[in-house]
């Protein structure tokens, strides 16, 4: 049986990266030791870390001005990185909780100062995104999520402020052609459309950076990393190497132009599908909803767990929806081939006839 891979992460990569990496594992580039064995200052593994930051420059389109790390701890780590290095003791985090993972930002910013939530969609349960709002006179920053995994909501344009923009990108870094440099510091760990758990891609503009007065530990200061190339603690090593390789199939595939048409073509007939089936429904609002993560419903809550009992009879993975949401969630990640999202949609049809 034919097993389709919609987890929401650690969620699927092109087959010819496991291929790739798994070779890296028992001879990596022909050094005869594996790439879990090589030293992380080697010459070696300085060419994947430097190879690894200038391909992600170059998908985005940033110069010299921004620096890219590879750091460790996940998005959740970053949550509180952010405000203790660029959350001044006179300044206010501006934060927007569109979902979960905002809500997270939230409370781990208010641990180093002030915070306030200009943003909210909780009013309506998280289904689309509150985009009229303005930051307080004294924001140090303004803090969004653009793709929210959970809830199944993206931002398709980003707010034009005049404080910096910082980006919680982990679930729909390089989905699509985006305005890179609208942002200070991005961050995202790499395990959806990136590479493999276990490192996170943090990418600043420098010139954000040493403003506060606070002191802060080597391991969490953003300048201390940048100093010592993402090499001031021992990296993970393979996570970075898989995360090349996923760079590099994004480049050899077309770039991010290529990856929109394909996401776009996989969640336009997904959400057509959910659309034309009385028995299923989606309540986000059609001009916020995700191309990566689909989230919705059956009309008859009833009817839940049979259909995905029937998912996992036939292969469909991942489809069960966030444990505080529920429902059914498709995450539709850069790897993740148009045929899969076909038999999931003739999955709904065929156990719509029979319901």
């Amino acid at each position: 049986m034919q097993l389709h891979n919609f987890n929401s992460g650690p969620s699927i990569l092109p087959p010819e990266v496991l291929i790739q990496a798994a070779e890296s594992i028992h001879n990596f580039n022909n050094t005869g030791l594996s790439i879990l064995e090589i030293g992380h200052r080697t010459s070696w593994f300085m060419e994947v870390v430097q190879e690894a930051q200038q391909t992600v420059k170059r998908l985005m389109d940033l110069g010299d001005e921004y620096e890219v790390l590879f750091l460790q701890g996940g998005a959740t780590m970053q949550f509180m990185q952010v405000p203790m290095n660029m959350l001044d003791e006179n300044g206010t985090a501006a934060i927007c909780d569109n979902g979960v993972w905002g809500n997270k930002a939230v409370k781990e910013a208010s641990i180093f100062g002030k915070v306030k939530v200009v943003s909210d969609s909780s009013d309506k349960k998280y289904t689309y995104i509150n985009k009229d709002f303005e930051l307080p006179s004294d924001a140090s920053y303004l803090h969004i999520t653009t793709n929210n995994t959970v809830e199944g909501t993206q931002w398709h344009s980003f707010p034009q402020v005049n404080v910096p923009l910082i980006g919680d990108m982990s679930s729909d870094i390089f989905c699509r052609p985006t305005p890179f440099n609208q942002f200070d510091l991005i961050y995202a760990g790499a395990q959806k459309n990136m590479g493999a758990a276990g490192v996170t891609l943090v990418v600043i503009k420098k010139s954000i950076l040493g403003k506060v007065s606070r002191k802060i530990p080597a391991i969490l200061n953003y300048q201390k990393h940048i100093e010592a190339g993402s090499l001031l603690n021992t990296p993970p090593v393979f996570s970075i190497y898989v995360s090349l390789l996923t760079l590099r199939w994004i480049e050899k595939e077309g770039g991010l132009q290529e990856m929109e048409r394909r996401n776009k073509e996989k969640s336009d007939l997904l959400y057509k599908t959910i659309e034309e089936l009385p028995q299923f429904y989606c309540p986000i609002d059609k001009v916020d909803r995700s191309i990566m993560n689909a989230v919705f419903f059956l009309t008859d809550p009833e009817k839940e767990a049979p259909f995905l009992a029937l998912c996992k009879s036939e292969g469909m993975i991942g489809v069960k929806g966030y444990r505080t949401v529920g429902g059914i969630r498709v995450s539709m990640y850069n790897a993740l081939p148009l045929s899969s999202v076909q038999a999931f949609c003739a999955l709904m049809k065929r156990f719509a006839i029979d319901n």
